[in-house]
């Protein structure tokens, strides 16, 4: 039975699952990849053994699609994503996905779901998730010998109910998301697990998230709730340098914008006491792009910091929001060449 579209309220569209028509899928068996497949069902037949439920060989990414304003849909750095699974692949010893299966995945999951693509002007997307994980029956400590990888998608707005406003966040000194050396640089979902409990803690005591410091000596701020941090210093975009963040492509985008709008970036290790130096702080990643933050507060050691006005996002944070996602958006010329028009 088809999902009915008529009553959706695309401006007030969460951030969650919904179904849609179509998920795309293709198996790894024998040593090789198989074609792409086509399937309505929302479920994965998996053995009980398989080495994604015991051992963690699971890894998954994120990007969206955009209707812009010409009415023409887009893919954002859909090859950029593919590096960043054949990263995680190589990590926890996976079937490493070409990229141009995953692209070629990415555009037929739209094009199936086309009629879920949100319009233009409401701000929402088609969010698509791969997932990559082994299927192989396993007791003992192994890799699989067989895999899927998987997309589907969902209509989404923002991440933040709040959209593009400055939120408070939480130092979080009693957890560690990833260790150095561990898995923090790729997108597996024990990184997301390991980050629940501090989450929840955060959220409980009126935070929207936690920022994590450097698991090994504390000094430093890596990242910042499932996304990455940036502050903002006089004409100078810094961000994080740590051997536990996962590089996200959002970051790494905003980096490339901020230079071409004429802006310093560092890319380096940030101490913790280089908070109260920034003018501007946020969190950058795919789901939320830029989420301002006006107040970081550090219980532990009864330390806040605060930023701009304590109700409107800073004029840096302000500029590259506009900017980017009018790049995303179709609205203006992608000097990057970062999209791709998906042909419906």
């Amino acid at each position: 039975m088809q999902v009915d579209l008529k009553n959706v309220d695309w401006k007030t569209l969460p951030f969650g699952y919904t179904d849609t028509d179509y998920n795309v899928r293709c198996y790894y068996r024998n040593g090789q990849w198989g074609e792409i497949e086509v399937s309505s069902d929302t479920n994965i037949n998996i053995h009980m053994a398989a080495s994604c439920l015991h051992y963690g060989q699971e890894g998954f990414e994120g990007l969206k699609a955009y209707t812009g304003k010409d009415g023409k849909v887009r893919l954002f750095r859909v090859e950029e994503n593919a590096r960043r699974m054949q990263n995680t692949a190589n990590r926890v010893l996976m079937a490493v996905p070409p990229v141009e299966l995953f692209a070629e995945m990415a555009r037929k999951v739209v094009k199936l779901n086309k009629r879920f693509v949100p319009p233009y002007g409401f701000g929402a997307t088609l969010y698509i998730r791969p997932l990559l994980i082994g299927l192989s029956p396993e007791v003992g400590v192994k890799p699989a010998d067989e895999y899927l990888l998987i997309m589907f998608v969902v209509p989404v707005g923002p991440y933040f109910k709040a959209g593009f406003k400055p939120v408070d966040m939480m130092i979080s000194r009693n957890f560690d998301r990833a260790a150095p050396q561990g898995t923090g640089t790729v997108k597996v979902g024990g990184n997301y697990a390991a980050s629940l409990l501090s989450l929840k803690e955060a959220k409980e005591m009126g935070y929207s998230s936690t920022i994590y410091l450097d698991a090994k000596e504390k000094k430093y701020i890596d990242e910042c709730g499932p996304a990455n941090f940036f502050g903002i210093k006089g004409n100078t975009y810094v961000t994080p340098l740590s051997e536990s963040i996962l590089p996200s492509i959002t970051n790494k985008s905003l980096q490339q914008l901020a230079e071409h709008l004429g802006y310093t970036v560092e890319k380096r290790p940030v101490p913790f006491e280089e908070l109260a130096e920034f003018s501007e702080t946020a969190e950058c990643g795919t789901a939320a792009v830029i989420t301002p933050i006006k107040k970081i507060v550090d219980p532990v050691a009864n330390k806040t910091f605060t930023y701009g006005d304590g109700v409107n996002p800073g004029p840096v944070c302000t500029k590259l929001y506009e900017t980017y996602t009018a790049i995303q958006f179709g609205e203006m010329e992608d000097p990057f060449g970062w999209t791709e028009v998906v042909d419906l």
